[in-house]
């Protein structure tokens, strides 16, 4: 069960991310924040999704704006698909599943007719006071970035 719901305050937390560095979650009071959960670096729609970000990067900080991928992938693979894809926006490692579970996108999935335990690709919006405002789940990547821009602009 999601320890997350809308219009009320997120509980903080804190993860590894890439650049050295931990992202917590109240550093970034007076910021929105989206947070989109993805299954796999470096997987073709996770691609497209991060290629997304990156390609609407100047308008998500015009609009005062932080965003951050999160998956299970290691901090050595983040920093690897961020260079590939020159990304400029930090990935977070939840290798423990902290922040999955906290947002509850940890599912049943099939794999190729095999039942897997995996990320159920969502995006979370909080805002500058660090309550969730909209969450997608289930996303399918493409047309998603224009509707996560227009939900961020409706915050104004």
């Amino acid at each position: 069960m999601s320890e997350v719901s809308i219009g009320k305050k997120v509980k903080d937390f804190e993860l590894p991310a890439t650049g050295d560095q931990t992202f917590k979650l109240s550093d970034y009071k007076g910021n929105n924040v989206v947070l989109y959960f993805y299954p796999k670096d470096s997987t073709s729609g996770c691609t497209q999704e991060g290629q997304d970000v990156r390609d609407n990067h100047l308008k998500f900080k015009r609009r005062n704006t932080l965003v951050l991928g999160i998956s299970r992938d290691s901090i050595k693979s983040h920093e690897n698909f961020r260079t590939k894809q020159s990304f400029k926006f930090d990935l977070l490692s939840d290798e423990d599943e902290k922040a999955c579970k906290m947002f509850d996108v940890i599912k049943m999935k099939n794999m190729y007719g095999k039942k897997v335990r995996g990320i159920e690709r969502s995006t979370f919006l909080i805002d500058d006071k660090g309550v969730l405002r909209r969450e997608w789940r289930k996303v399918k990547v493409d047309g998603h970035i224009e509707e996560l821009l227009q939900a961020i602009k409706d915050l104004d």
